[in-house]
């Protein structure tokens, strides 16, 4: 990323503003996953058994890692249900073609 095509975003996470660099455009996206982290760490220490912004940080870091791994495993299955699908239906549209000897 050049410094013609950056800018500087400032977010806030747990009440504390952390200046971020960022492509062009792409700022409101930025501030979208910065609210959603800030929202999964405030749950984190809402929760009071983790203390230290660092800490709270890592877990909501891991938490946010098991989500998208999460989701890739139900969208690797719906591919896989979609592709399964696929090739039944073109069985299928096989053996119903017209003029087909195999048809009763």
């Amino acid at each position: 990323m050049s410094g013609r095509d950056a800018r500087t975003v400032s977010v806030t996470l747990l009440g504390k503003e952390y200046m971020i660099a960022c492509p062009e455009g792409s700022e409101a996206e930025l501030k979208q996953a910065a609210d959603y982290l800030n929202g999964k760490m405030a749950e984190i220490r809402g929760a009071g058994k983790t203390v230290g912004l660092e800490r709270i940080a890592i877990l909501a870091a891991l938490n946010i890692s098991h989500e998208l791994v999460q989701q890739q495993a139900r969208s690797e299955q719906q591919n896989r249900v979609q592709q399964q699908l696929q090739r039944l239906n073109a069985r299928l549209d096989a053996s119903l073609k017209p003029g087909d000897p195999d048809q009763h």
